[in-house]
């Protein structure tokens, strides 16, 4: 199937480019926006009907507003009028568009985690852990994956930069970066949109943004968004499920309970009403200012609330019980989300002179939130009050997480022999957190299997740096480009306690309550003392060439390095950094008078010491987080191509290609996760109950092919309006879900999901309406795996999925 894509992607080219008698004449090649306005590129849709050629996006991906077509990075820019045709609601939802991306959303933190050219960490959901690929907001690092859902509101452009972005992006940048550009205010005008959205399982969505011109220096904007829908999963009726009481009488009394002891089992401790699990509520504002009092100096102010009050994703099982739907669940811990988010990001620009700009890039955020989650997914009916299944509650009983970063850099600007720029870079974070695992036998009814308190009153990161990255143009068609980035991180972690259970028969068996100060009064002794200091310096650095082929190629060749730091686990252990060694060729090349545009990449990443972090069981029977260095390189070889071409006058065609071949684990002894019960018995050496040897092992989201094809055609109607259908489809081969590869359960299989849609523009474009259908085929796509231990060698599978089918309709105003 795959040889028969490759053949198919080829087809398409062939047919697009030899659709004209010639593909060299002279494109209009796009200029660079003014370079005294960096910090509002203008990414031109290569979809929009009104282009005529497809090279005019720009994107700030070297720190500079350059031609798309001209930058000698792999980026894919996507545009507001994409975003919004696609239905980009979350970080999640870009994966499509983008080559060699993966997201997959994590129940008990409700986090989303990205993965770029097959390299990311499922478990970078808490205070410990960071991201391979980062994320920022107008140059603005936004550590905290929780708030990734409110940054798509009013969103000019979003860029992916893939690869190792550690010289002028920093670290946890590993393999990538995405960068989100808001849509900035404009001096002089007064414009906006407004537009509602309806759909199925009650879906509502509001979005409106307008441009206050307040004088001829100053202009404000505002913006606002409010999407919410009901859960996708159905609450399974416990009556009917639940043994007779005569059946849990025996079962107790098998398993050796006190008969006096007895009691039945409660269906009420079952949720049958109320939010659902995967459901949405949430909202979003953002007040933006810019003042410029002169064409030297210009200052980007913004201010930002998020707000997220709907549910987490569950796990579901992926074999429902005999009478029961797929989407729906056993359900006996109510889901809960409460967030709070707040940012502010400033950027001023000062041209000192024709030659010289100084910028001051600031940002402060603070994201403040509680959750509680299933994680025992129901996925077994107990048999009485104390066995045949667990009751396990994950709930954060409140998380602070406090960040602030300060860039300067000085840059130079015009038309040189040497381009340059230089700066230096200031971030810290300042996190708490209390979570807690009340983990009982049966129902929470029964007994204690295991329960704990993890407490982090305070932990710091500090990160220090300085970079700087020099362009040599040895002439009109070819450029040498160096760079380098010294990084100095440390953290700290003061007064962390982990509390487990001391199973004191003189203790009452009761779950933990929000209210509980875990200490030996009420069952808990300390488990881990997590206090610790880690700091690690390390630089990292770029070199790379590109050359002009002709007025309307590019290609380039690179060798750059990426860094992500180590820090403290439960315990207070330390864990190594990681470092990667990316090399990659690609081109860039606009053909038929810039009516198609391709850009391919090929690259091969030598990665050594990839961290890798699961929830673990120690010998004493307590629980952590744990941390492992994998031992080695981790290699990683693949390829990606993007395609946008423009046919006649009212049809526009994208087609993204990626494929990674080779992506071998290094060497790692004992890996263990919670998460998938059953592993075998660890040696005392490991530190962790259960674990198995991974070594060589494929690394999980990294499919061997990837295609995504979308196509629209404009029909002009008599009345000067516009009808235009848009038809997105994504087929990927087979991947794994966890390092662990343990069967076709812990795997998604080659699949394929189409979006369509029907868009009508007036003729005056001041309205518009669309209807639209999201995964059409109803394909059941698993994001993540996990499995429970049923006894006598049988496990019970659970999956986290993409949405199922979904549908509505959205009017808009443009006024």
């Amino acid at each position: 199937m795959a040889y028969r894509l490759h053949a198919l992607y080829g087809a398409i080219l062939v047919v697009l480019v030899s659709s004209t008698d010639a593909l060299a004449g002279p494109a209009d090649q796009a200029q660079a926006a003014d370079p005294a306005q960096p910090q509002t590129p203008s990414a031109a849709a290569p979809q929009a009907g009104a282009a005529k050629t497809l090279d005019a996006v720009v994107v700030t991906g070297t720190k500079r507003v350059t031609p798309l077509q001209k930058t000698p990075v792999a980026i894919s820019a996507i545009n507001a009028e994409t975003l919004g045709k696609e239905r980009v609601m979350t970080v999640q939802d870009i994966t499509k568009l983008v080559p060699s991306m993966q997201a997959t959303r994590q129940g008990d933190h409700d986090v989303i985690t990205v993965t770029l050219r097959g390299i990311g960490n499922d478990q970078a959901k808490t205070e410990y852990a960071d991201p391979e690929v980062a994320i920022f907001v107008d140059g603005v690092y936004s550590p905290r994956a929780e708030a990734a859902a409110g940054l798509l509101l009013d969103i000019e452009s979003a860029e992916v930069l893939r690869g190792p972005q550690g010289t002028l992006w920093g670290r946890n940048s590993t393999v990538g970066a995405v960068n989100f550009q808001t849509t900035k205010p404009e001096i002089g005008s007064y414009f906006g949109n407004a537009q509602l959205s309806v759909g199925n399982y009650n879906a509502i969505g509001a979005r409106a943004a307008v441009n206050l011109p307040i004088s001829d220096t100053f202009a404000m904007r505002v913006a606002f968004v409010q999407e919410q829908h009901d859960g996708y999963v159905d609450y399974q009726n416990p009556i009917g499920q639940l043994p007779s009481v005569d059946a849990q009488r025996a079962a107790y009394a098998a398993s050796g309970g006190d008969p006096a002891l007895f009691q039945p089992i409660n269906p009420n401790l079952f949720v049958t009403r109320g939010d659902k699990y995967n459901a949405q509520d949430q909202s979003a504002a953002r007040l933006s200012a810019l003042w410029q009092p002169n064409e030297a100096f210009s200052w980007n102010l913004a201010l930002e609330y998020f707000r997220d009050r709907g549910t987490p994703s569950m796990n579901l099982m992926q074999k429902p019980r005999a009478g029961q739907d797929f989407w729906s669940a056993l359900i006996d811990t109510a889901p809960y989300i409460e967030r709070d988010g707040y940012a502010l990001r400033s950027r001023m620009d000062w041209d000192l002179n024709d030659r010289m700009r100084l910028s001051y890039i600031a940002g402060f955020s603070r994201l403040d939130g509680s959750s509680t989650y299933d994680q025992d997914s129901g996925v077994q009916v107990p048999t009485s009050f104390t066995t045949g299944a667990t009751f396990q509650e994950d709930r954060t009983n409140g998380s602070k997480y406090k960040s602030s970063s300060h860039e300067f850099n000085l840059a130079s600007t015009g038309t040189n022999t040497l381009d340059w720029i230089v700066g230096l870079y200031y971030a810290t974070e300042n996190n708490s957190m209390r979570f807690d695992i009340p983990l009982f036998n049966g129902t929470q009814q029964g007994t204690v299997g295991w329960q704990g308190s993890f407490i982090q009153p305070k932990e710091t990161v500090d990160s220090y740096a300085g970079f700087g990255q020099l362009t040599w143009n040895v002439n009109d068609a070819w450029r040498l480009t160096a760079g380098a980035r010294y990084t100095d991180d440390q953290k700290q972690n003061v007064g962390g306690r982990g509390w487990g259970w001391a199973y004191n028969p003189a203790v009452p068996q009761v779950p933990i309550s929000t209210g509980t100060i875990p200490g030996p009064g009420n069952g808990f002794n300390v488990s881990t003392v997590n206090d610790g200091k880690y700091s690690h310096n390390q630089t990292t650095w770029l070199l790379r060439t590109d050359f002009d082929v002709g007025k309307n190629g590019l290609v380039y060749a690179s060798v750059s390095t990426g860094y992500k730091s180590g820090g403290l686990q439960d315990g207070g252990a330390t864990f190594g950094h990681e470092e990667l060694t990316n090399y990659e060729v690609g081109g860039k090349f606009s053909f038929m008078q810039g009516r198609l545009v391709w850009n391919s990449a090929l690259y091969y990443m030598d990665f050594k010491d990839f961290q890798l972090s699961a929830p673990v069981t120690f010998p004493d029977g307590n629980r952590g987080l744990g941390f492992n260095n994998v031992a080695g390189s981790t290699k990683v070889w693949g390829y990606e191509s993007e395609l946008s071409a423009l046919i006649g006058e009212n049809d526009r065609l994208n087609l993204t290609v990626s494929g990674i071949p080779k992506k071998e684990l290094g060497t790692l002894l004992y890996a263990g996760s919670n998460d998938y019960q059953g592993l075998p018995a660890c040696p005392p050496v490991s530190g962790i109950s259960n674990c198995m040897n991974v070594s060589g092992n494929e690394l999980p989201h990294a499919p061997d092919f990837a295609l995504t094809l979308m196509w629209e055609h404009d029909f002009h109607l008599g009345n000067g309006g516009t009808l235009t259908p848009r038809f997105t489809a994504h087929y990927e081969t087979e991947s794994w879900l966890s390092v662990f590869n343990l069967g076709n359960e812990d795997r998604q299989k080659a699949y394929g999901r189409g979006d369509i849609s029907l868009r009508y523009e007036e003729p005056e474009r001041r309205w518009w309406a669309s209807a639209y259908v999201q995964n059409v085929t109803d394909e059941k796509t698993r994001t993540a795996a996990g499995r429970f231990n049923a006894g006598d060698g049988q496990y019970l599978w659970v999956s986290q999925y993409l949405p199922p089918l979904t549908y509505g309709m959205s009017i808009g105003l443009n006024f």
